[in-house]
């Protein structure tokens, strides 16, 4: 047990603060709905009640899936962009999606290489591009979640102040959803920029994400 909470403590780290995080956020979204409720003279609803919720689901989605667009665009863009001196980008000269030398498929798998790298055809193609895919469906069906949940709670509001519902198409067009979403868009791009930029200057001894602290600013693809 001690073995394998060392050699997997960087995900049980963050899989146990986010799950720190969303107790935190019902807890604090129960409040604030309660709170809303009394105002509206309706009654309080327990935490389970919440967490089933639109409101809930909503916030929730709309946060996954910028977090998720945000990898698969980064996991895409690095395969042919490069920034000089940055950790964060594979060497200069080696964009693209390299050789099958360079990547160890085909013949030049390892006796250690996953089984599918020695594939051809449709196999070769789907563990060589699985990473992007499996983001890529992540945050489709995210941001499928954040429109249904978010057409739900509109349409709630739009009830109580006795409006016609609107439906899904309308919604995901309108001024409402995209304030949200590019809300999220944005920061999200703003702190994988940020972090691609000031990597190439600064360090954080012993991180995978840093150069080593002695590295040439210019020096490009290494990690400490």
């Amino acid at each position: 047990m001690k073995r394998f909470l060392k050699e997997n403590s960087l995900s049980l780290f963050f899989l146990l603060i986010f799950a720190l995080a969303l107790v935190g956020q019902a807890l604090a979204g129960q409040a604030k709905f309660n709170d809303q409720q009394l105002v509206d003279g309706g009654q309080p609803i327990s935490l389970v009640e919440y967490v089933a919720t639109s409101d809930f689901a909503v916030d929730v989605a709309e946060n996954w899936q910028s977090e998720y667009l945000q990898f698969l665009l980064f996991i895409l863009a690095t395969v042919w962009l490069v920034q000089r001196g940055s950790p964060e980008s594979k060497e200069l000269g080696k964009e693209g999606g390299e050789s099958d030398e360079d990547q160890l498929v085909g013949e030049h798998a390892r006796r250690d290489s996953p089984a599918w790298a020695t594939a051809g055809g449709l196999r070769k193609a789907l563990i060589s591009n699985s990473l992007g895919w499996v983001m890529g469906l992540v945050f489709a069906l995210s941001w499928l979640a954040q429109s249904v949940a978010g057409l739900a709670a509109g349409n709630a509001e739009r009830l109580a102040e006795l409006r016609d519902p609107e439906g899904w198409g309308g919604y995901v067009t309108g001024p409402e959803f995209w304030s949200r979403t590019l809300q999220n868009w944005q920061s999200e791009f703003l702190a994988v920029a940020s972090m691609v930029a000031l990597s190439i200057y600064l360090r954080q001894r012993g991180s995978a994400e840093s150069k080593p602290v002695g590295a040439p600013h210019d020096a490009t693809g290494i990690e400490g």
